[in-house]
This record gives structure tokens, sequence and C-alpha cells, in this order.
């Protein structure tokens, strides 16, 4: 995109990650967002898979723990904040809040649930992070203009340094992909793609905002 008069002025950063710093966050790639007969399916989730893997795996060799984060919510809720704008989805304790058998999720890593679009919010992460000395994250996954631009935003609130690789996450539309990418790059963290946060976790390369405005 363009820079506007106001985004043009920004500072791009770069960041170099130290797996001793850093996670990985997969945000929603459950089945209710990704498998067909899901409550809301957002098409081409295919195209996520291996660029995302490829991080998760290069998070595992480097040593860098991998966070899986549900959307969740409680049955019987007078007003569940989220379906009062949103389609019932991720029923707790049902199969749409699953993790994608595609990406293979561990039980042992660390799973978080969320019952609001940020992974932040009233969870338990922030502590979760501090507590594992992390102060670097790499987050992905669907859908970019919601969940994915939420957490970012928090995490940018309480600290962090964030990347975002833009081939591992989905908007609702090519429109909300780009707008979404380019405020976080401006505004939040630095935008790059899988190959470059797999050789950075590999091999401490600097990864550089590649969103820059021309």
């Amino acid at each position: 995109m363009t820079a506007d008069s106001f985004s043009s002025h920004r500072h791009d950063g770069n960041i170099r990650l130290d797996p001793a710093r850093a996670a990985v966050i997969v945000v929603d790639m459950v089945n209710d967002f990704c498998k067909p007969g899901g409550a809301m399916v957002l098409p081409g989730y295919e195209a996520l898979v291996a660029p995302q893997l490829s991080v998760i795996d290069a998070a595992r060799k480097a040593g860098a723990p991998v966070i899986w984060v549900h959307d969740a919510h409680r049955r019987n809720m007078r007003r569940d904040r989220e379906w009062v704008k949103r389609t019932p989805h991720c029923v707790e304790g049902t199969w749409g809040v699953e993790i994608i058998e595609d990406l293979g999720a561990r039980d042992d890593e660390i799973h978080i649930i969320k019952r609001r679009y940020s992974a932040f919010f009233q969870t338990d992460l922030d502590m979760t992070l501090k507590d594992m000395l992390v102060d670097q994250i790499v987050v992905f996954g669907v859908v970019t203009n919601i969940c994915v631009r939420s957490t970012v935003h928090d995490a940018f609130f309480n600290g962090y340094e964030v990347v975002v690789p833009s081939d591992c996450c989905a908007a609702t539309g090519p429109r909300e992909q780009e707008s979404s990418l380019y405020d976080i790059a401006t505004h939040f963290g630095v935008v790059s793609d899988a190959a470059s946060v797999t050789q950075a976790l590999h091999s401490g390369a600097v990864l550089h905002n590649l969103n820059a405005a021309g």
C-alpha cells in the first residue's frame, strides 16, 4: 500500500529473533474455522498449512516454544460478546475448538483458551510468556483482521516485539488482509514471511519489515 501522510511517519525497525526469548503463537487454527462442517469456515486454509508448519518446525528445532490458541465459548451464556456479532461457533468441549490435525499440535505444548478475539484478553498468556522469559512473539493464524490483529495489538501494548509472517495468515478478504498487514507493519510490529522467519529462527538473521510502504 502507498503510505498516507500520517502513516508515512514510521520507523521500520528490524528484529533479530532469539529462540531463548521467542515463542510462536498459533491463533485459532481450529476445525470450526477451517474444516468442512465447521461453524464458520474461512475458505482456503490449506494454503496456510505448509508455511505454518515450516515456522512451527523451525521453532521446535531451535527450542522456542509453540503456543496453541483455541477460541472456545461456554454454552448457555446470557450474552456471549462474540456471539452478539458472530454466528455461534467454537463451543467448549466440541470438535470445533480442536486444532486442525494438519498442524500436529502436541499435548506437551502450551494450549491457551480464549473467549474473546485477543489471545491476551483475560487469559494467562501474558503471565505464561513472562514465566518463560519470552519477549518476542511470532503470531499467525486466522483470521488476520480479527483475532490475529487483536492479539498483535495486545502484544504490542504489553511490550512484546511482534513478528507476523504474512503467508501464515488469512483474512476475510484481500482488502482486509492488505489493510491489516499494512497497519501491523506501520504501528505494531514487523510483517515478514515464513521463509524469512524460519531462517531467522535457525540462524539469528535479522527480520526486515517486508510490508514497508512504497
